[in-house]
């Protein structure tokens, strides 16, 4: 008698223990704005690279204004300016005060490896934010752009401000690109050069300096001062100028090292009536106010919004226990494999439709990207 009490209770127990488990982390009708069927609020650690870049400051708030809102706790910490160590840190304190998933912008893409391992250890998802981390099988997901799209963009901007299909050139031609240790170059670069380099072949476009290959024109931490020091001096070696040796266009990866650009050729004497074709990425708003100005071309806009709700969406399905929306799974290999991945999609912006694309939109107000007196 005793025993067949015994395995009834066991049973019940068994029933009550199964019944909770399947409520973990799961969140039905009432439930669905919390992301945690009810229970304690769920926390998300939010890693971004710095402060000190536009574009960082608007990824982090819209991530965290959407993830509030959807009901979830933030952690959200810069790393103060790109530095490793501290984002490191941040990262183990997001471990051991209980985030549930991490989302990280990596400053260098070789640099967390040991964190993110720390991470799956400890059962806790990782989305990769628009830099992939390389060389663990900690990464879950990656959110990005389509990076190789953003610069075949500038690529075929440049091409069409050319007319290098139709003219016979030469034109003159230099190239810039970002962090030598951020993945993300390869595409930006190489799709720019999946674009122009049969032109350079053909000697239509010509690059004086010489220097073409990624490692020749990355930018340190896509400084704006690396790159208008780098800009001088091609200026000074090469004699461009608006008097001098033409030059027709510079090929930006992004908007901080087009600003960089951009200052080194205005000291240099060149005005909106003779300055290059520059291209940028992010329609920063120094560089949007360039575009207004007439020293900036284009800059290819990736809305941080969108992104943000993306990796909201990833956040919220596997907290819920379900598989995430992903569109790539070839194009992002970390070392260990590749990583299942949603590219949003980029789109150029110039002075033509800005005011649609960045003040309609609500992205900026029209103060924002006016020049001060």
């Amino acid at each position: 008698m005793k025993k067949k009490v015994f395995s009834i209770l066991l049973v019940i127990a068994m029933v009550f223990t199964f019944s909770a488990c399947g409520q973990t982390g799961g969140n039905d009708g009432d439930d669905a704005d919390t992301g945690n069927g009810g229970g304690d609020t769920l926390k998300v650690g939010v890693s971004m690279p710095t402060q000190s870049l536009q574009r960082w400051n608007q990824d982090g708030a819209n991530m965290k204004q959407q993830l509030e809102a959807a009901g979830y706790e933030v952690d959200l910490q810069y790393a103060g300016d790109n530095d490793v160590p501290t984002q490191v840190a941040q990262l183990e304190n997001m471990i051991a005060t209980g985030c549930q998933v991490l989302v990280i912008a990596a400053i260098e893409a070789a640099s967390l490896t040991n964190v993110v391992d720390s991470a799956k250890a400890a059962g806790i998802p990782v989305i990769a934010y628009d830099r992939l981390i390389m060389n663990t099988d900690g990464i879950a997901y990656y959110a990005t752009f389509d990076n190789n799209l953003v610069g075949r963009m500038q690529g075929e901007y440049i091409e069409t401000a050319l007319d290098l299909k139709n003219s016979a050139g030469p034109y003159n031609i230099e190239m810039f690109t970002g962090s030598p240790d951020d993945n993300n170059i390869i595409f930006f670069f190489g799709g720019a050069l999946e674009v122009l380099q049969p032109y350079i072949d053909e000697g239509k476009l010509v690059v004086p300096s010489g220097q073409t290959a990624r490692e020749q024109c990355a930018i340190q931490g896509w400084s704006s001062e690396v790159a208008q020091s780098r800009m001088e001096n091609l200026i000074a070696v090469n004699g461009y100028g608006p008097n001098g040796t033409k030059l027709d266009a510079v090929l930006c990866s992004n908007d901080s090292t087009a600003q960089g650009v951009t200052t080194a050729l205005k000291n240099a004497g060149y005005t909106a009536e003779n300055f290059p074709i520059i291209t940028g990425q992010d329609c920063d708003k120094p560089s949007v106010i360039n575009m207004k100005q007439g020293t900036q071309s284009m800059s290819v806009f990736k809305d941080t919004r969108t992104l943000a709700a993306r990796t909201v969406q990833m956040i919220d399905s596997i907290l819920k226990g379900t598989e995430p929306e992903i569109n790539d799974t070839t194009t992002y290999d970390n070392g260990t494999g590749v990583i299942p991945t949603y590219q949003c999609a980029p789109v150029i912006g110039t002075i033509e439709n800005y005011q649609e694309l960045l003040i309609d939109s609500g992205y900026y107000t029209e103060a924002d990207v006016t020049p001060a007196e």
